[in-house]
């Protein structure tokens, strides 16, 4: 028997070499792929931070450069900036990972019951146990008495899912509304400028993306009469059934009036689209006069029949606000007037998953249900939030203040989130020499910028702009003193890329 192996095997190897040798062609090659792919687009963690990454390698083994270090503004990333994690919610974390040191008498005892209570919620009292897939049942019951408290009206946990960051429950709410062929698959409508993650979304799903424009000239305000304009362009391609809504603004950082909200959801009723809230942002305000006003709230106190009928789902995250936890992963959907079975179906669709990761459930626990007054936590979680905010609201002052000062460069306010999004001008000769090296003019700008200064900030054709502007998008969370020097640093760029283009 071994030997017809052997001869089999031979032949098979004289075959191989009578043909040349050729390897069998690969299943999956660029042409077999899933060309839905081809067409995702992720702005934040694009080309420009590629480059980024490269340079910083190329610091290491030594090579000279201009700078000594590549500032990575690119992306709201709290603590990878230097900001530090809240004390309360990393020794919760701590206990659940390592419930040894409940003997640790320096660690208050409200943390420690925290503990107690979460790991009792989780299977076999450990957090490296599966969680039902909607999430532990203690923490959602948590989030919807957050919710309560925020905004005044009920809210159950049977409408809450938790889920990897915002950004997952994002993308299975869009799967639930995306159906149809040609001219009746389904559109959505995102504003622009918007975070890359919708338009990557809708591009996997093969869904329709329809641009509605915030309005610069007005801080980025959101006009109902700009929604109408959209909705009939969409409505001569595909079905337009998904209206989102970014607010706090991302990458704008404008903040929405409560009147702009009623006038939104009114608007989604007329036209029967679903509303999608991303309200990530919401603990991030800053301005005078700015309030976050939810959906949610809103549509409650709006009465029937829009409270009755207007479907929404909103989304929260533990990565932004004052806590930062973007590696941790946690965050929730609250579903609103959606229909059980479709509720059902969402419930079946996050089970494929398995659940959430436990551990940021549980930091989101700590924020829906924080250290209340009297406790022995309760001061230093006060004062630590409190702090990160007030930088934040400096830093955003800022950053308008410093870009407003030179010419070429115009900065709305940063009224929330944590970004700004100055618009700059460009000379013709800048747009000739991007056009000879194939790049939007604003990519042009950003790299020259990173390759001589080594500030990594994202160009705004990624997030979307009009016609014939430019802008880029950068982040106001390095400490004030590092800010400062970098913003002037820009600046100070600016004005001679400027001069040597004129």
């Amino acid at each position: 028997m071994w030997p017809r192996r052997l001869l089999a095997m031979a032949a098979a190897a004289a075959a191989a070499a009578a043909a040349g040798g050729a390897r069998r062609a690969r299943v999956l090659t660029p042409e077999s792929m899933n060309p839905a792919i081809r067409r995702v687009e992720y702005a934040v963690r694009g080309p420009i931070v590629t480059r980024a990454l490269e340079i910083e390698q190329e610091l290491k083994k030594g090579l000279p450069k201009p700078f000594t270090e590549v500032i990575k503004a690119n992306i709201g990333d709290a603590h990878a900036m230097g900001q530090q994690p809240i004390t309360f919610l990393r020794q919760v974390t701590a206990l659940c990972l390592c419930p040894e040191l409940m003997k640790d008498e320096s660690i208050p005892s409200d943390a420690k019951e925290r503990a107690q209570r979460l790991l009792s919620a989780c299977g076999g009292h450990s957090v490296g146990a599966y969680s039902a897939s909607p999430g532990v049942q203690m923490v959602r019951e948590n989030v919807a008495r957050y919710i309560e408290r925020r905004d005044g009206v009920p809210a159950t946990a049977d409408d809450i899912f938790l889920s990897t960051g915002a950004s997952d429950a994002i993308v299975n709410i869009l799967k639930l509304l995306v159906s149809g062929e040609g001219s009746q698959r389904t559109g959505v409508l995102i504003p622009i400028p918007q975070y890359p993650l919708y338009s990557a979304a809708l591009a996997e799903l093969e869904a329709v993306q329809v641009n509605y424009y915030l309005a610069e000239e007005r801080c980025w305000a959101l006009d109902v009469a700009e929604l109408r304009r959209a909705l009939a362009e969409g409505r001569q391609r595909c079905c337009p059934r998904v209206l989102c809504i970014i607010n706090p603004g991302n990458p704008t950082g404008q903040v929405q009036s409560r009147e702009c909200i009623e006038d939104v959801i009114k608007f989604a009723y007329e036209e029967r689209l679903f509303l999608m809230a991303d309200e990530v942002y919401q603990d991030n305000i800053y301005a005078e006069g700015s309030a976050f006003h939810s959906f949610k709230k809103v549509l409650m106190e709006m009465g029937p029949p829009y409270s009755a009928e207007v479907e929404l789902a909103s989304f929260h995250s533990i990565s932004k606000g004052f806590m930062g936890e973007c590696g941790l992963r946690g965050g929730y959907v609250e579903v609103v007037n959606m229909n059980p079975e479709v509720k059902a179906q969402l419930a079946k669709l996050v089970s494929v998953r398995l659940c959430p990761p436990v551990l940021g459930q549980l930091i989101l626990d700590t924020v829906m249900d924080p250290p209340k007054p009297g406790e022995p936590s309760y001061e230093r979680f006060q004062a630590e939030k409190e702090a990160v905010l007030g930088a934040l609201a400096e830093k955003a002052r800022l950053t308008q203040e410093i870009f407003n000062q030179t010419p070429g460069i115009h900065c709305n306010p940063v009224q929330g989130a944590m970004y700004s999004f100055p618009r700059i001008e460009l000379p013709p000769k800048a747009l000739a020499a991007a056009k000879e090296k194939k790049q939007a003019p604003d990519m042009f700008f950003c790299m020259r910028l990173l390759e001589e200064t080594g500030i990594c900030v994202v160009p705004g054709s990624g997030f979307g702009q009009k016609e014939g502007t430019f802008h880029f998008r950068m982040t106001i969370l390095p400490p004030t003193e590092k800010l400062k020097i970098l913003l002037e640093k820009l600046s100070t760029f600016y004005t001679k890329f400027v001069k040597e283009f004129s």
